[in-house]
């Protein structure tokens, strides 16, 4: 097998790259990218001289580039991860959302259907499979409530928006074009190469360097988190085992308010650390809460579970330190990724992805 992973030099690509490498020496992965700003090859540095990894450099939103490069390489397979993801960024500047996220997607649905629909075999043996995430249905107020499979869409930011409007796009074309199309939507991820502009990874940072902890609002806002790695193996059992047309939401069963999150983290900084206990928390600020800040998503994983035989291998306090032992010893990564622009956009920011 040929296969496509679009955005695999970022977060949840890159763990993704690396399984579908290490695990299926018989496929060839190619790992296309743009390396923007969270893209970073470094990622990859473990598996990049694998004899069945490739890496192409390219923008999903140049249509004749994918155009051309899916009649070179006549891929049998696409895993599209590559999106612009942060919330803040898409309230600031909606259209670089609209054109990666919705543009560049539906790019790839023509490239792929372009080249498929005139092979020997057609559609068959082909699949496209679409990672989305759980904003794109909104939020939740109901304790008791989850998303599932059938929730109806509601996003509430710019960035979710056009996550819901790429989900729309591979579903149609599924639909009009019969293209062998899947998808899923998963909850926050959490683990190694996290880019440090997100919730976790920017308040071990910040503790690290005793910069101020900024909490949006009261730190009531509620998260599903799913350790990445898991999500990889998530992302695995849908590739290849879940049904043509079929959505599957991947989730921790794992809800965390911020605020808690942010607590535990200075916890266990602290005694990574050797501080004395409290010395991080007294680090945490809070700032005006973020506009049109969804109060909590929680993803009812069932579906993928039962159908699949995928769950969660971690507990997240597990995970959790994973992680920060990951960060603790990769500084020179961290000052890498945090030098330059990060520096002046994110200062005293944080966003919940």
């Amino acid at each position: 097998m040929k296969l496509l992973i679009t955005g695999g030099a970022g977060f949840i690509g890159s763990h993704v790259v690396r399984l579908f490498v290490t695990k299926y020496p018989e496929y060839q992965i190619y790992n296309l990218d743009a390396l923007t700003y969270a893209g970073n090859l470094a990622n990859l540095s473990d598996i990049e001289q694998s004899p069945n990894y490739t890496f192409i450099k390219g923008d999903i939103t140049d249509a004749k580039f994918l155009e051309d490069m899916f009649a070179e390489m006549s891929f049998d397979g696409v895993i599209h991860l590559a999106a612009e993801s942060h919330v803040d960024r898409s309230i600031t500047d909606p259209m670089s959302f609209v054109m990666t996220n919705v543009v560049g997607t539906v790019n790839l649905l023509n490239a792929a259907k372009n080249s498929w629909k005139d092979s020997a075999s057609g559609f068959e043996g082909k699949r496209f499979y679409h990672v989305s995430t759980d904003e794109v249905y909104g939020s939740l107020h109901n304790p008791e409530d989850f998303f599932t499979e059938e929730t109806a869409y509601d996003p509430q930011s710019p960035y979710s928006a056009s996550k819901a409007a790429s989900d729309h796009f591979v579903r149609a074309y599924g639909n009009t074009y019969k293209l062998p199309v899947v998808l899923s939507n998963c909850s926050n991820n959490y683990g190694p190469n996290h880019f440090p502009e997100k919730l976790i990874p920017l308040m071990i940072h910040n503790i690290q360097t005793n910069k101020p902890l900024p909490v949006y609002g009261k730190g009531e806002n509620v998260r599903d988190w799913l350790f990445v790695v898991d999500h990889a193996r998530a992302i695995d059992a849908v590739f290849h085992t879940g049904k043509p047309g079929e959505t599957y939401n991947i989730g921790g069963f794992n809800e965390w308010k911020n605020i808690d999150l942010v607590h535990l983290l200075c916890q266990i900084m602290d005694r990574k650390l050797d501080r004395p206990e409290g010395t991080s928390a007294q680090l945490i600020t809070y700032v005006t809460d973020r506009a049109g800040h969804d109060l909590r998503y929680a993803i009812d994983a069932h579906k993928i579970m039962n159908e699949l035989g995928w769950q969660p291998s971690l507990q997240f306090e597990e995970g959790l330190e994973k992680t920060v032992d990951w960060f603790l010893a990769n500084q020179e990564w961290l000052d890498n990724v945090t030098s330059g622009n990060y520096q002046s956009y994110y200062q005293g920011m944080y966003a919940n992805r």
